[in-house]
């Protein structure tokens, strides 16, 4: 920048009333004294070295923690077989259907399963899609700089996503096995599609604001919003296909004899072979110490259906979390989770730990936030979901190390991660465990008025 714009820049400024002061910047002196902090010892010119031409986890990866990695757990649910949700965010939607299917092979027998992930996403794409303008309408009347309206607009849809989104989609559409509705390249890969039916939903979220403002009818303006829905059902069917009304099962046991074969709806397979009540039997635990302990929260239009329920959760303290989690593995029944997964994983060994990395000894710098701060300065949140499957134990009953059912296909563990207790409680953020397995002075938290949370808060 030359002389003559900075001082058109510093001119504006003052007569703008903002105070123009030299103090906050780097000056001269400034800059001479960074340069001398930098000794480049034949250390740092070493470091500097690798580093230039190295990745930098590879040479903070701490060896020693390599050694010994024990993959035994004293409690461990069965399961079989690990899903890839590939490139796409439906990280959450695998989590549920693989909790589902563990629970339906164990109770029926079935020594294979695997639930079609593009059936459910199909419809969580057109609900959402409906959420989106149907919320356009509601707030019609507000300003477009309007915090909520903006909000709506920066995030008309996505293909991530929560729990609600799970009990919401299975309860009202149900699911079907794997080979009823396959996978295809724009469900594995969800980018295009997303970015697309994201500008459609802008454009058509502007001329129902348009509408409403030029007085059109409420009649006038459901009908448009369902013209648009069909629009969007075209984009979703031509491709991810359409989604089955009926299709067929064969139920065979583990010798692979035939057990059945009937034709079912994707309701009726879901009531005969899951039967959950996902909305009333489960409950959401959140781990957030920015926020107060034993108290119900609250996200506004934080849900994938318009008449689904908002993402409601029971703020907790660490250790009662591993409690519930503990008494559900033991008792065979896996759980929704949900973590900062690529905090300190080491995914050639599928091991999550605090001590994975040393970057403190490698810049001879010091990381040292605690959870709290990390998730005030949006450095920390929760961005992926899992099964957690298994804990171990020791002699005095304390989880050392616990293990999840990742969606990313085989690798390390067998497509398992294994997170020690260290990193659980420093990057674990939401489990759901069935009501059966909390307290009753977590039960009651439920009875509270819940907090009311925004859409935009940081932690969502």
């Amino acid at each position: 920048m030359n002389n003559f714009i900075l001082s058109v820049m510093t001119c504006a400024l003052a007569a703008s009333g903002w105070a123009v002061t030299p103090d906050g910047g780097i000056d001269n002196a400034m800059m001479e004294r960074l340069r001398a902090s930098y000794k480049n010892t034949p250390a740092d010119k070493a470091i500097s070295n690798a580093l230039r031409s190295t990745d930098i986890d590879v040479l903070a990866t701490a060896a020693d923690n390599k050694n010994g990695l024990d993959d035994n757990f004293t409690h461990k649910v069965k399961s079989k077989g690990i899903t890839n949700q590939k490139s796409s965010g439906r990280c959450w939607l695998f989590t549920g259907l693989n909790v589902l299917r563990a629970q339906i092979m164990k109770e029926h027998g079935i020594p294979e399963l695997e639930l079609s992930q593009n059936y459910n996403f199909f419809y969580d794409q057109l609900e959402k899609s409906n959420l989106f303008l149907q919320s356009i309408i509601d707030t019609s009347k507000l300003p477009m700089d309007n915090q909520t309206v903006e909000w709506l607009f920066k995030h008309p849809i996505g293909d991530g996503g929560q729990y609600t989104g799970i009990s919401d989609n299975f309860s009202k559409y149900g699911v079907v096995p794997k080979g009823a509705m396959v996978e295809t390249h724009s469900s594995s890969a969800t980018t295009k599609l997303r970015k697309l039916i994201t500008r459609k939903l802008r454009e058509d979220g502007l001329k129902l604001r348009r509408m409403a403002a030029d007085k059109a009818s409420a009649k006038a303006i459901k009908a448009e919003k369902e013209t648009m829905l069909s629009e969007i059902y075209r984009m979703l069917a031509l491709t991810l296909g359409v989604p089955p009304t009926e299709f067929t099962y064969t139920l065979k046991d583990k010798s692979g004899n035939v057990v059945s074969k009937k034709t079912y709806t994707p309701q009726q397979f879901y009531k005969e072979f899951a039967g959950n009540n996902l909305k009333d039997d489960y409950i959401m635990l959140m781990n957030d110490p920015t926020r107060e302990y034993y108290k119900l929260y609250e996200i506004d239009l934080d849900r994938h259906i318009y008449d689904g329920g908002n993402w409601k959760f029971v703020n907790l303290p660490i250790e009662d979390i591993k409690e519930m989690a503990i008494a559900s593995i033991k008792s065979d029944d896996m759980m929704y989770f949900s973590c900062d997964v690529n905090k300190n994983l080491n995914r050639e060994l599928g091991l999550l730990d605090p001590d994975n990395f040393d970057y403190d000894s490698l810049f001879g710098v010091t990381f040292g936030m605690d959870k709290a701060d990390r998730i005030r300065t949006f450095d920390s949140g929760s961005t992926h979901a899992m099964t957690l499957m298994a804990v171990d134990l020791d002699a005095n009953g304390k989880p050392t190390k616990w293990m999840v059912e990742n969606s990313w296909g085989p690798g390390a563990n067998n497509g398992h991660l294994i997170m020690t207790d260290r990193w659980f409680d420093e990057y674990m953020f939401r489990l759901v465990v069935n009501k059966k397995y909390a307290p009753a002075k977590v039960l009651d938290i439920l009875k509270q008025k819940p907090v009311a949370l925004p859409a935009w808060d940081p932690m969502f």
